[in-house]
């Protein structure tokens, strides 16, 4: 609050999204499956027109071209574009890719008849612009398929476990993990379009919980920027919390780590 106004503090969208950004395609291919089973759960068409929003690496991206839709693939950070147009290209996909911010999409209303978003949009700061965002391009009739975290998941309780040792990006930021919880999608598209979703989960399948730990605090931005901001003894302590999270998701017994991790994959249909 500011003190001599009694006001809040305008939160600067702009510098935490810069803050937002790493390579995050190593992890990102592994949640391929996740981005076909959205193009079944939206019933894609091949004469759509489909937007990827905050699109990283293009697993949805890739699913719907794989159905012959007209893809147009975006995301703020052009080094995870770049991957996924070498993805696109591996397999002789005609994919359009284009820089763009999830809070203020550079195409006309109504633009398109699928609007899609993995693990992506919900990481917006601005959660009720992006959301106006995705209506405002998504035909009256159209659909847009979300895959989001849910809160009480692996990958929410990873956010929770990181929040004990490191603030919001910026004060009055909203958890991501909102997005995954029907009352709170309900309130960001309101009387414009109707709401179902659907309880997943995607498995985490890795060669050890050392692996994954070494993996996402090398290449998952919240976790990599959770340990870059803390002293060396709160790292061995968020390491240790992270070892802890683990085993209370992890279902194998070989070494290995196989851990499911709720999310919950959501269809908004815009109203005609």
């Amino acid at each position: 609050m500011n003190i001599q106004t009694g006001n809040p503090v305008p939160i600067d969208f702009d510098a935490v999204k810069g803050r937002q950004q790493a390579d995050y395609a190593l992890i990102g291919t592994t949640l391929q499956i996740v981005g076909e089973r959205l193009c079944e759960a939206v019933d894609l068409r091949s004469n759509q027109r489909v937007l990827d929003v905050a699109a990283g690496n293009g697993n949805a991206t890739l699913a719907a071209a794989r159905r012959f839709a007209e893809v147009v693939s975006t995301d703020y950070v052009g080094s995870l574009l770049a991957r996924a147009r070498d993805r696109a290209a591996a397999e002789r996909l005609p994919v359009t890719f284009q820089e763009a911010d999830a809070e203020s999409l550079p195409f006309p209303a109504e633009s398109f008849d699928v609007v899609l978003s993995t693990f992506g949009v919900m990481f917006t700061p601005n959660q009720e612009q992006a959301a106006s965002e995705l209506l405002r391009v998504c035909r009256h009739g159209g659909k847009i398929g979300l895959a989001n975290w849910t809160p009480d998941g692996l990958i929410g309780r990873l956010f929770k476990t990181i929040g004990k040792y490191v603030p919001p990006p910026a004060p009055g930021i909203k958890s991501p993990a909102l997005w995954g919880t029907k009352a709170h999608l309900d309130a960001l598209f309101g009387s414009q379009a109707d709401v179902t979703v659907a309880r997943r989960n995607f498995i985490f399948r890795h060669k050890s919980p050392r692996h994954w730990v070494e993996l996402f605090r090398t290449y998952y931005g919240p976790v990599l920027k959770a340990f870059a901001a803390i002293d060396p003894n709160s790292r061995e302590a968020l390491e240790g919390d992270l070892y802890a999270l683990l085993d209370d998701f992890n279902i194998a017994e070989d070494g290995t780590l196989v851990a499911p991790s709720d999310y919950l994959e959501v269809v908004v249909t815009k109203k005609r």
